[in-house]
C-alpha cells in the first residue's frame, strides 16, 4: 500500500535499541510513503509560556513581528500533519505516561481555531481524513490498562483535532514477556 505522505514522530530518548523506533521503521517500510516527514522530539521542544498563550489567542492579523516568531515553530508542527495523510506516533511509555517532549509537541500542535474549535456543542477537530498509528513501548505498564495513562491520552488528543482512525500497536511488558512484546508488535505491523 503506497500513501502519498506521512509524519512520523519519534519521542524515544533511545536512539539505539529503542522499542518504538524498531517498531517505526517497520511500520513505515510496510506503508512506503512517497513523501516521509521524520519529527524527532526526543531531545525536547518548547514548553508553552505566557507569551506563547498570549501570541495564540491574539488574532493572526493583530499580531506582532515577536508573536509570530514565538508561534514560528508551532505553526511549523502544525502545518506537518496538514499536510500528511498517516501519522506515526512512537510513543514509549515513561512513569505510566507520554515522555515530556511528546507532551510538548502536542501542546505545539493542539492550537485552537487551527486544529480545533469551538461549536455551540462543543470543541470540533479541524484535522480531517487522517489516519494514525501509535506504536507504544513499556517495560511493565500493560497497555489498554488502567495504569496506561498514554495510549488513551494520545487517542483522545488525536480525536480532539479530528483524527479518529487510530490504530495502537503495542509492544508491553518488556520486563515480564522479553523480545517476544516487540516479535508480536512486528507480527502486528506487517498484516496492518
Amino acid at each position: 500500500m503506497t500513501h502519498k505522505s506521512v509524519l512520523r514522530i519519534d519521542a524515544s530518548a533511545r536512539t539505539t535499541g529503542s522499542s518504538t523506533r524498531t517498531m517505526t521503521d517497520a511500520l513505515i517500510d510496510q506503508i512506503a510513503p512517497e513523501n516521509l516527514t521524520v519529527r524527532d522530539v526526543s531531545q525536547g521542544l518548547p514548553f508553552v509560556t505566557e507569551d506563547w498563550v498570549g501570541a495564540n489567542f491574539t488574532d493572526e492579523a493583530d499580531r506582532s513581528d515577536d508573536q509570530k516568531a514565538i508561534l514560528s515553530l508551532s505553526d511549523v508542527l502544525v502545518e506537518e500533519i496538514f499536510a500528511t495523510d498517516i501519522i506515526v506516533i512512537g510513543a514509549p511509555i515513561y512513569n505510566f505516561g507520554i515522555p515530556a517532549s511528546l507532551k510538548a509537541w502536542i501542546d505545539m500542535i493542539a492550537r485552537a481555531r487551527k486544529t480545533f474549535h469551538y461549536t455551540a456543542t462543543g470543541p470540533e477537530g479541524l484535522v480531517q481524513g487522517k489516519k494514525a498509528y501509535i506504536l507504544a513501548a513499556s517495560g511493565g505498564t500493560q497497555v489498554g490498562s488502567e495504569l496506561d495513562f498514554a495510549t488513551g491520552y494520545l487517542r483522545h488528543v488525536l480525536g480532539f483535532i479530528g483524527i479518529d482512525d487510530v490504530t495502537i500497536i503495542a509492544a508491553d511488558q518488556q520486563m515480564a514477556k522479553g523480545e517476544t512484546a516487540v516479535a508480536h508488535a512486528l507480527e502486528q505491523i506487517a498484516t496492518a
